[in-house]
């Protein structure tokens, strides 16, 4: 580190340790003083603890799926998601899965329907696409605390993050849009079952050829090399750096919208599809070789095929 680098952080920690003095409080509040004093651990607490929520809903509702579903119609691994520990869930969980599960709307509340299953896409896109976007809110903290130790202003990384789930938000609703369209096409009566057909053989076949395409590769460029964007882009205004969450937001709905789709041909609640995703998708974000999503491409290409096929 330069010298004047040192001195502007042995600055900045003295002036710290002399204006936060946390000792008259109980260990609670020292901890909770620590995480509000440092941005990095505020979002990264804040980011650990929406993904684990996210994958333990979801988990939940994956086993209440399962449980529901009568025999010949399983999807695979419900034999494991049957055998899992039962946990006592709060009423309004159970209404929220309830929701979200049938076919139709109950008791002819088609609007609660449509707002479990916002909720319950933004879930979906919270644990698969959320820790893919760890290097982007590491990246902005690095520059965060750079610009700290100089005595800049800097706003906080969650606004960063806010802007960044506001997408995904907006792509929740179209996705359940899509899902309450689904239900007319499903083969039984579950919403989580796989749309049969050619249906679901055009959408893997949508989702194959976007690998392919040019869209896909500006996107997955922008989403490798967040510093740049990040750096350029830099401002001190809560607004600003919202508006570049929602930027970074978009270029990764751009990388992985297709992928999502998937999701309407192997049922929607499958919690194994959703966490090959996740890991797809966090691969797919690290690497700069191509390979991962051609060979993703072709897979995806050759499944529409033979269901396309089977189907006819």
């Amino acid at each position: 580190m330069p010298l004047d680098q040192r001195g502007d952080s042995a600055h900045s920690d003295d002036m710290t340790s002399q204006q936060d003095d946390f000792s008259h409080l109980d260990r609670a509040g020292r901890a909770v003083a620590t995480i509000a004093r440092n941005p990095r651990v505020a979002v990264n607490v804040v980011v650990g603890a929406c993904i684990l929520l996210a994958w333990l809903s979801l988990a939940a509702m994956a086993i209440r799926s399962a449980e529901g579903r009568i025999a010949g119609v399983s999807a695979p691994g419900d034999a494991i998601l049957r055998n899992l520990p039962q946990l006592p869930l709060p009423d309004f969980l159970e209404r929220f899965f309830a929701l979200c599960l049938s076919p139709v709307p109950l008791d002819a509340s088609l609007g609660l329907q449509a707002g479990a299953l916002v909720l319950m896409w933004f879930l979906m896109a919270i644990a698969t696409m959320l820790p893919s976007a760890a290097p982007m809110i590491r990246t902005y903290c690095e520059i965060a605390d750079t610009a700290r130790i100089k005595d800049q202003p800097v706003v906080h990384p969650l606004v960063l993050v806010a802007g960044y789930l506001g997408v995904w938000l907006a792509a929740s609703v179209m996705f359940a849009a899509m899902t309450l369209a689904a239900h007319a096409f499903a083969s039984s009566g579950g919403m989580v079952d796989p749309v049969v057909g050619i249906a679901g053989a055009l959408t893997l076949l949508i989702a194959g050829l976007y690998q392919f395409s040019g869209l896909k590769e500006a996107c997955l460029k922008k989403c490798r090399n967040p510093f740049s964007i990040l750096f350029s882009n830099w401002s001190a205004k809560s607004v600003q750096i919202f508006r570049l969450g929602v930027a970074q937001g978009l270029w990764c709905l751009g990388c992985c919208w297709a992928l999502m789709l998937v999701m309407f041909a192997v049922g929607i609640m499958n919690v194994f599809w959703m966490a090959l995703i996740g890991l797809f998708t966090l691969i797919e974000k690290q690497t700069a070789s191509r390979v991962p999503t051609r060979l993703a491409g072709a897979i995806l290409l050759v499944w529409a095929a033979a269901l396309l096929v089977v189907s006819l």
